[in-house]
């Protein structure tokens, strides 16, 4: 497989200290269990570097976090509304 380069990334990240967050975030995340996007037989800094790179792996804003927080938000109540309490299944 070819090396993978800081400026491979840098196509979908815009500086590199953003990249380094992302990578150190990501190895933390596989490391903890979460599944590779790609399949790889790399180390964990190497992979995370190889699914940045690809576009597999994005930031967040903060605007998109708030605008998927208040999405879940809109979808709480109704899985509130038909949930039943315990007593009513005994």
């Amino acid at each position: 497989m070819a090396r993978i380069t800081i400026e491979d990334c840098l196509d979908n990240v815009n500086n590199r200290f953003t990249l380094i967050h992302m990578v150190a975030r990501r190895v933390r995340q596989l490391r903890k269990g979460s599944e590779p996007t790609i399949s790889s037989k790399n180390r964990d800094i190497v992979l995370s570097l190889r699914e940045i790179a690809e576009g597999n792996i994005t930031i967040q804003t903060e605007e998109e976090a708030r605008l998927l927080n208040e999405s879940k938000k809109d979808i709480l109540p109704e899985l509130t509304e038909t949930t039943f309490p315990v007593e009513d299944l005994l």
